[in-house]
């Protein structure tokens, strides 16, 4: 079955999960206080869950795969900020293994989306 919205696909299922828990932790007090972090790492949050939309929206397969990347790539920017919040004491342990294992799954399934896109591009025979 054709999925027909970008909503149904599970990558961005996760996404807009880890940009609710970012959105979630820079609501605490202490760390509101720091603008630059909160809008840096809700930027890049909600930029994961935009590019995956971007990406669904395109007219061709390369372009998606552009934006995928666009979105694997803020992912990992989410996951660098959360190693950030720890070393400042903004969130603990506990709270930082949850958030890296849901950027994690997210941006395992942002590229396992792009093999699927690529491997569909090599079947027809078009270049990369």
């Amino acid at each position: 079955m054709k999925t027909r919205r970008f909503e149904d696909l599970n990558c961005w299922k996760e996404a807009r999960k880890l940009r609710k828990m970012v959105s979630e932790i820079t609501r605490k007090q202490y760390i509101r206080r720091d603008v630059i972090f909160c809008n840096q790492i809700r930027s890049a949050a909600l930029s994961v869950m935009s590019n995956i939309a971007e990406g669904f929206e395109s007219v061709t397969d390369k372009e998606s795969i552009n934006f995928l990347n666009y979105a694997r790539r803020s992912c990992g920017e989410v996951r660098n900020h959360f190693y950030a919040a720890l070393n400042d004491n903004y969130i603990n342990e506990e709270e930082f293994e949850k958030l890296y294992e849901q950027a994690c799954t997210t941006g395992k399934l942002i590229s396992g989306f792009i093999s699927y896109l690529r491997k569909s591009l090599r079947s027809k025979n078009i270049k990369l």
